[in-house]
């Protein structure tokens, strides 16, 4: 019931996001938007999503290594594969299914490649934060406007004015000292201190951050740190051309640049961390309204992050289906073989 319940909740706020996000779109204009799109930057776009995934496989099988498995790059792959095709399908079910699945290729015990699975996704959440501060670095004047001026709009009622940039950056001043001056009393206050030790959320915040950090350290037991290093890169590298490159297929978005890539990068990786299946609906809602800062209409943000999505999911499905009846094909034979009764002469 509870895990019904929870896939039913998932539906609802997925479909619930899409109704919200596609109330105003005209479907047959974009129809014919995708029909007119070159799918050649469609089928590139593909081949660096495959190349990120087995890229990741590869990754993980250096997580595995000190543990003292040395699990098959295909394998891995297909492994990698069979998980983003059960996030399709079940929100959050990818990670539990790709250790499933590696143990019925390679019989590493799921509670060890789960485990290398957590430090995985730690290395990543530390990537996506440093891509973050990047990306506001880099476009604070664009990211700052937009913010300021939907702050102003909600206290103000859409009474604009001033400088965004200097209010947004006065309140980040503020915000840091309250953070400073809150730290010094807490940190002098040994009965507060210990009140707020006691905090189950703050427990939890405490265990993540620990967690992060070991996470991060245990590169340390490695055999090859520089490629594991360089392979995380790569697959951060790989996801950024797999949505750059869909740019050229819509003459609408064909001139946005590198800047916009990296912006897309962040938020769609932040909307794919949704309770959804795949992120559907955080995605679009999130991209398509980010794209304004760009200077696309909300319908060809929107337009641009169903198109970026939908190639993605769909490519997604067809090899994560084929992967998942390879699973079952070899499964198969395993079964069979193992059962089979030898004939004596």
């Amino acid at each position: 019931m509870k895990s019904a319940l929870r896939y039913a909740i998932s539906l609802a706020l997925a479909g619930g996001l899409i109704w919200f996000v596609f109330k105003d779109i005209n479907f047959a204009e974009m129809l014919d938007r995708f029909a007119k799109s070159d799918w050649r930057w469609i089928a590139l776009s593909c081949v660096l999503l495959l190349g990120a995934h087995i890229t990741r496989a590869w990754r993980w099988g250096m997580l595995m290594e000190p543990l003292g498995h040395k699990p098959g790059l295909f394998n891995s792959s297909i492994s990698v594969l069979t998980g983003y095709f059960a996030n399709y399908i079940v929100p959050r079910m990818g990670e539990v299914t790709r250790c499933g699945t590696l143990y019925r290729l390679e019989r590493i015990p799921v509670n060890l490649s789960f485990g290398t699975v957590v430090a995985e996704r730690i290395f990543d959440v530390l990537i996506l934060l440093i891509m973050i501060g990047l990306n506001f670095i880099l476009e604070f004047d664009r990211l700052s406007k937009f913010f300021t001026d939907f702050f102003q709009s909600k206290v103000s009622g859409g009474q604009g004015g001033g400088s965004g940039s200097g209010m947004l950056l006065g309140i980040l001043i503020v915000f840091m000292l309250a953070v400073v001056v809150a730290a010094f009393i807490i940190f002098k206050n040994i009965a507060l201190r210990d009140k707020i030790q006691q905090n189950a959320l703050v427990q939890k915040i405490v265990s993540f951050g620990k967690g992060m950090l070991d996470g991060f350290l245990s590169i340390r037991k490695l055999k090859s740190p520089g490629l594991f290093i360089l392979s995380t890169i790569a697959i951060w590298v790989f996801y950024y051309f797999v949505s750059y490159v869909l740019f050229f297929c819509i003459p609408e978005t064909s001139d946005l640049g590198p800047l916009a890539g990296l912006t897309l990068l962040v938020v769609g990786a932040i909307g794919m961390t949704a309770p959804t299946q795949g992120g559907i609906g955080a995605y679009h809602l999130l991209v398509g309204n980010v794209m304004i800062l760009y200077g696309l209409s909300q319908n060809d943000g929107i337009t641009l992050a169903t198109f970026i999505h939908g190639a993605q999911m769909i490519f997604m499905l067809i090899i994560g289906a084929l992967a998942f009846l390879y699973v079952l094909v070899q499964n198969k034979k395993s079964v069979s073989e193992s059962t089979e009764v030898p004939i004596e002469n």
